[in-house]
């Protein structure tokens, strides 16, 4: 489980960092490299579900969605310098439910 965990994180920080860098390119004027690394990154992001031990895709990218969003709001809070209010929190929160149930609910 700590694993899996550990590869949703990663994922979600390959994606975010990747798309940001890229973002940084194309709408904040910074330098052809950014969009380069930045692709390089979401290639990585690409492969790293791909480490997950669950069998299915849909189930690793619908659960690694949820994951996608707690760290969204995180990146915002730390990079972007936007404070979380009550209902992103809140969301946030649901989505870990959500991706709880998802992965590690009994099934038969």
């Amino acid at each position: 489980m700590v694993n899996s965990i550990i590869l949703f994180i990663f994922a979600g920080l390959a994606e975010i960092g990747g798309g940001y860098l890229v973002w940084l390119w194309l709408r904040e004027d910074k330098s052809f490299w950014y969009g380069i690394i930045g692709s390089i990154i979401l290639i990585l992001y690409g492969i790293i579900p791909t480490l997950q031990k669950f069998p299915t895709f849909g189930r690793v990218y619908a659960a690694y969605g949820g994951v996608f969003i707690i760290l969204a709001v995180l990146w915002g809070w730390a990079v972007d310098k936007k404070s979380p209010d009550t209902y992103d929190w809140i969301g946030a929160f649901i989505c870990l439910i959500g991706v709880s149930v998802m992965l590690w609910a009994p099934r038969h």
